[in-house]
């Protein structure tokens, strides 16, 4: 039940910050984003459980670390993009939250780019 506890946690996180929101904005800021790092904290705990399993799965896959580890980055950026995007819109930054969103779909892409070409290459093998 620590989905419970993490949901408390950010509803009174939000409800804290807004009592600050008309009088000290920074400090509203400032406290969304202390209760973002704690659940992030949270979210690094269970990536030990997330690991554990992804080794089970890679116990199938024949080829080696390779997309393992693209795997892993991949779903890292896209997590931190995210995190760093919701900051920087809460302080009212809209643009550079976008900007942080279009470098992480375009990092997600260059990270991927090999399983695409191994995707290619065993369609073109297939095919002769």
């Amino acid at each position: 039940m620590e989905i419970v506890r993490i949901g408390v946690l950010g509803v009174a996180g939000v409800l804290f910050a807004l009592l600050f929101k008309t009088q000290k904005q920074e400090f509203s800021l400032y406290i969304g984003f202390a209760v973002g790092m704690i659940i992030f904290a949270f979210a690094m705990d269970k990536l030990s459980e997330v690991l554990d399993n992804m080794v089970i799965f890679q116990r199938y896959i024949d080829t080696g670390n390779m997309y393992f580890m693209i795997l892993l980055k991949v779903v890292g950026i896209t997590y931190i993009c995210e995190f760093c995007s919701a900051v920087c819109r809460d302080a009212g930054y809209i643009a550079v939250a976008g900007q942080i969103e279009v470098f992480g779909k375009l990092s997600v892409l260059i990270t991927g780019m090999p399983i695409l070409v191994a995707i290619v290459e065993n369609i073109s093998q297939i095919s002769l």
